[in-house]
């Protein structure tokens, strides 16, 4: 798994690591029941604080990508979902969206207030 991280930039590093592990449950470069390296571990190879991983990783915990187990670290959840159908909606809305030059913070706004 490939994990990147750009410390110039503005999105917080935790989520961009969020992001990475999760783009990468979704195409399937990590597979269900996969161990993640341990946050000390990820940490020192990134050059980040263990903390920020630990941020990212109960993030996708939340999200129900990954599982924590004491002893075990991070593994990919067996209950993630497939995100195939769903991704060829969003690359079709996507392609809409920039057909008639709508901004992604306005897009983020129609998808948000439908999704509640």
């Amino acid at each position: 798994m490939l994990v990147r991280v750009d410390p110039a930039s503005e999105t917080p590093l935790f989520e961009q690591l969020a992001a990475s592990i999760r783009q990468s449950v979704i195409d399937k470069s990590v597979t269900p029941g996969e161990r993640l390296p341990s946050a000390r571990e990820l940490a020192g190879s990134l050059g980040v604080n263990m903390h920020t991983v630990l941020r990212a990783y109960q993030e996708l915990r939340d999200e129900g990508f990954i599982e924590l187990r004491r002893g075990r670290g991070a593994i990919v959840a067996a209950t993630a979902h497939s995100y195939d159908s769903l991704t060829e909606g969003v690359a079709a809305i996507v392609a809409e969206a920039r057909t008639q030059k709508i901004s992604l913070a306005a897009l983020t706004a129609l998808i948000r207030e439908e999704y509640q």
